[in-house]
């Protein structure tokens, strides 16, 4: 590879594997999931938004 141009990168990435990633998963997955309920928060954004119409 290298004689092709190329050259090694090394980067770290969550352990998919770690009981702590999973209890993050799960936390956020909860908040999308609330986040249907919270509708007030859309309605400001969509009373506010301007339309865009061309």
């Amino acid at each position: 590879m290298r004689a092709q141009g190329l050259r090694p990168v090394q980067i770290w990435v969550p352990d998919v594997r770690s009981p702590d990633f999973a209890a993050e998963a799960h936390r956020q997955s909860a908040l999308v999931a609330d986040a249907d309920r919270a509708s007030g928060d859309m309605d400001f954004v969509e009373g506010v938004s301007a339309d865009w119409d061309e």
